[in-house]
């Protein structure tokens, strides 16, 4: 089996660590929610719905390039809005595929709002990710509308993960 690295992106909301955790399960690889590794830091001030700053972002993504550099096959959820952020993830990490798990602003706030017991809240931390969010390239990432049904964007995922030759 070839290695397999796979980063699923989008905003908060989307669905990337329930894409993500099932994209894991069918490929038969590890998957790592990249919401677990922000610093106390970082989560305290989602909490009290104070956006992050590229700053605040550094550590933690170079935490998640560490966990693609540490594991031969795994998927990590990552909402990864700016290219900046993309090409730390990738730093020698090359083949790494990209599944964007794309939405408009009314299907994923709907969605955050049924939330519960999360950090990530406020529809002012969602307005400030899709500021904030670099749409990747045509040829960046495998695009998956989040307005389908769960299996449908998994589907959409696990085909367009196919297509690119990385799925058996």
């Amino acid at each position: 089996m070839n290695p397999k690295k796979i980063l699923v992106m989008g905003v908060s909301g989307c669905g990337k660590s329930s894409v993500g955790s099932a994209i894991a399960k069918a490929l038969n690889l590890k998957f790592f929610d990249g919401d677990d590794y922000h610093s106390e830091q970082s989560v305290e001030k989602m909490r009290q719905g104070i956006p992050l700053t590229d700053e605040d972002r550094i550590g933690w993504l170079q935490r998640l390039n560490s966990l693609f550099l540490e594991h031969e096959s795994t998927v990590i959820a990552c909402s990864a809005l700016k290219p900046e952020y993309r090409d730390i993830l990738r730093n020698n990490n090359q083949d790494l595929a990209i599944v964007y798990l794309q939405g408009d602003y009314d299907t994923i706030w709907a969605r955050l709002s049924q939330r519960a017991n999360h950090y990530f809240h406020g529809e002012k931390m969602l307005k400030s990710q899709f500021d904030t969010l670099i749409e990747p390239e045509a040829d960046e990432a495998i695009f998956v509308d989040v307005s389908s049904s769960m299996e449908e964007v998994l589907e959409q995922a696990l085909q367009g993960l196919h297509n690119k030759g990385e799925s058996a």
